[in-house]
């Protein structure tokens, strides 16, 4: 069998969960089997693509994009796909990293996408100028042969949302490509700390847990509150953080790549994951992988993910969240329980796990 997998994401991302997802999907799949796996990624940003993988890949490595330049280097990759699809044969299946507006899906190939989350769908009015992503997506999904959706969660907002059969669907899991808990050098912290990871703003839901924090004199006094990524604090959050009696010594911006998150979640009190929606919520596999245990909400994908090895709370109740952190961070037995717990799920998901199912999705 041969596969191929477009450049859309390795284009748009250069770190990040989708593009993690494929690039260890189609690495999986090449070292389980004797199929032809293919990316086809003549330019990228994807810092993935520069480690040594055995999916078969040329492309050139290009810098992170801004502006004209992303929209030059994705006219180029688009083009590219397009006329390879018009003249190549013998790929059985095309597997698109995203949503494209062109199809460039090879011809006679089993078309496959797979939907990582139903965000803009159900959060429109935070995304206005999205109208058009909305109905290439739309587009995107209904000409594939079939779909794979990343939780039970997503496939049910999809079949809601969206004229799809149900037999056209699959749930596969995610795996986790953190094991190994390392130390943070990077970034050396002065006292205990809470974790939070990614994007701020909207659905993330990061006010409640920065309230949470600030109204909470035990965890002000022991702990800081770390944000790893998702770009530095804007001037209206550093307001916020002001208002809520909190300094940037409290509550602390960090970034780095993944062996530096690994550090991060290896070392961190609690990871807090207050998102009112994910797809899936990768980086809940990652912590528990890394033994941090996992205060997260009870909404969405993530009971599904988490199943009993972590503290849930009502993402909208403030005091919820504030009790849930204190009952793990000052519990030394309950911190032990929860990590416990967290290694055993983790080991539940897996890339080759991944990869296996995947495998039997375009065997079909």
């Amino acid at each position: 069998m041969r596969i191929l997998y477009d450049y859309q994401i390795f284009c748009l991302q250069q770190y990040g969960g989708i593009s993690r997802y494929f690039y260890e999907l189609a690495n999986h799949i090449a070292a389980l089997v004797e199929h032809s796996v293919e990316i086809f990624a003549p330019f990228y940003t994807c810092q993935y693509l520069t480690a040594r993988g055995v999916a078969t890949h040329k492309g050139r490595k290009i810098p992170k994009l801004s502006g004209l330049e992303k929209v030059t280097a994705w006219s180029i990759d688009a083009a590219l796909a397009y006329l390879l699809s018009s003249s190549q044969s013998g790929v059985d299946v095309f597997h698109a990293t995203y949503y494209s507006g062109v199809d460039c899906c090879t011809r006679s190939s089993k078309k496959i996408i797979t939907v990582h989350d139903m965000i803009y769908e159900k959060f429109s009015d935070q995304f206005p100028g999205k109208d058009k992503m909305r109905q290439m997506k739309k587009n995107a999904i209904i000409r594939a042969d079939h779909i794979i959706c990343v939780s039970d969660n997503t496939r049910r907002d999809l079949l809601n949302l969206l004229p799809v059969p149900e037999n056209k669907t699959s749930v596969i899991y995610h795996g986790s490509s953190f094991y190994k808990k390392t130390k943070n050098k990077s970034f050396p912290i002065r006292k205990p700390y809470l974790l939070f990871i990614g994007q701020r703003d909207g659905y993330k839901n990061f006010d409640i847990l920065l309230r949470a924090f600030a109204h909470s004199s035990k965890l002000r006094k022991d702990f800081l509150l770390i944000c790893f990524g998702g770009g530095t604090f804007s001037s209206v959050e550093r307001k916020r953080i002001a208002t809520l009696g909190l300094s940037l010594q409290d509550v602390i911006h960090v970034r780095g790549d993944d062996a530096d998150l690994a550090g991060f979640y290896g070392e961190a009190a609690a990871f807090v994951y207050p998102s009112l929606y994910e797809g899936f919520g990768i980086p809940l596999l990652e912590a528990m992988a890394l033994s941090c245990p996992v205060v997260c909400s009870n909404a969405s994908s993530f009971p599904e993910v988490v199943g009993n090895a972590a503290d849930l709370f009502d993402p909208f109740d403030e005091e919820s969240l504030r009790s849930t952190i204190e009952r793990v961070v000052f519990s030394m037995e309950h911190r032990d329980f929860l990590i416990g717990r967290g290694l055993d799920r983790a080991r539940l998901f897996s890339w080759d796990r991944c990869a296996e199912e995947t495998l039997q999705v375009y065997a079909n």
